[in-house]
């Protein structure tokens, strides 16, 4: 079975979770890594057969992401082309990490294509949801790679669909420690900002990780680290507790370390937004944005919060026989039946709308 496994390439924590899963995926078949994307730093394990550039977000440095970044970076003639020169009817099967060119293609191409994301489990019944409804949000989620079936990953199985955390496999055998230190990942505020909010903590040695940077050693108390996994997962491994984004490995790992955990929102972000109610729901310090008002709560944080309790077992077996259940019920869309020079145009209007309705509700 040929198998073709496309991997959402922003940010770390796709590639990631990709890395661990495919010595089980493999198993079934010759398998092929795809990834579109940019804005990571990673360097997958696995040889990547296919690299596009693909529709990604640029992070600001006030705590969101730059939308005016995110589309003027979205070259729309190079996305028809990356669009038409993706191969998926040379496999059996695609499987799809929130990765928007295999799944549009896929269903133009009547390829099967089954979703294995976090994001898929956003879209199921019974999860926690923020209460101010998002239009350009809720689009993109259900738009941004659209799949018939899926499998989904999220911090609670609040539906049959849904698997916990894929955790790697060095933090499963890691050694647990407390040296009371706080690690912070905010990757949308900026170095300056993170410094002057945490150097106002007092009594409390703080390990910020940040993109682009060499270790930097500001005072006894404060210090910059580069994102690096191994080292960023020794800090969290040892922390008293940690601050990120809520994103979904960083908190995932978290919880499963039995860390205590506060997490601040990306703005412009209606996954983050998910998250951290989701995770309020079950017990996680949430704070709207990182502000010199709010240390205070931050500071109670410290002193009085506790770990949430979670079980997040190894069911990497498990997760692919479902997903093997559901290939072999999946019958594919009928194909877009548009000439290829009409549906490039199509594509071309879509985006440009979706861009004006985006920039008209957060401008």
């Amino acid at each position: 079975m040929k198998i073709l496994f496309a991997v959402q390439g922003t940010g770390n924590g796709h590639i990631s979770r990709a890395m661990t899963l495919l010595p089980e995926l493999c198993n079934y078949g010759k398998v092929d890594l795809l990834i579109s994307g940019r804005h990571n730093g990673l360097t997958p394990s696995y040889p990547i057969r296919y690299k596009y550039e693909g529709l990604g977000f640029s992070f600001g440095k006030n705590g969101g992401i730059d939308l005016t970044r995110t589309f003027t970076e979205a070259k729309i003639s190079r996305l028809i082309k990356e669009f038409e020169s993706v191969p998926v009817e040379k496999y059996d099967l695609v499987i799809n990490d929130f990765e928007p060119l295999t799944a549009w293609v896929s269903k133009v191409k009547q390829v099967p294509c089954i979703g294995l994301s976090h994001q898929s489990a956003l879209l199921l019944p019974g999860v926690p949801l923020p209460n101010d409804n998002n239009l350009i949000g809720n689009l993109v989620l259900k738009y941004y790679a659209p799949v018939a079936e899926a499998i989904s990953f999220h911090f609670n199985r609040w539906h049959p669909d849904i698997f916990t955390p894929v955790i790697r496999n060095d933090l499963r055998s890691v050694k647990i420690t407390d040296n009371g230190h706080l690690t912070v990942y905010l990757p949308a505020y900026g170095d300056q900002l993170l410094i002057e909010f945490f150097s106002q903590l007092k009594g409390v040695k703080v390990e910020i990780f940040t993109k682009g940077i060499h270790k930097q050693q500001l005072s006894p108390m404060l210090s910059l680290h580069p994102v690096d996994q191994l080292s960023f997962g020794k800090s969290m491994a040892s922390c008293g507790g940690i601050i990120c984004g809520a994103g979904f490995e960083t908190p995932a790992e978290a919880l499963f370390m039995r860390k205590k955990l506060m997490v601040i929102p990306m703005k412009n972000q209606f996954e983050q937004q998910c998250n951290a109610a989701a995770l309020q729901q079950m017990g996680v310090r949430t704070l709207p944005k990182l502000d010199m008002e709010l240390l205070p709560e931050v500071v109670s944080w410290i002193t009085h919060a506790e770990p949430v309790e979670v079980n997040y077992p190894n069911q990497n077996k498990e997760i692919f026989t479902r997903l093997f259940e559901k290939s072999a019920n999946h019958q594919c869309p009928k194909a877009v039946g548009h000439r290829p020079a009409t549906y490039r145009s199509l594509l071309h209007a879509g985006l440009k709308e979706l861009k004006s309705k985006a920039v008209s509700q957060f401008f």
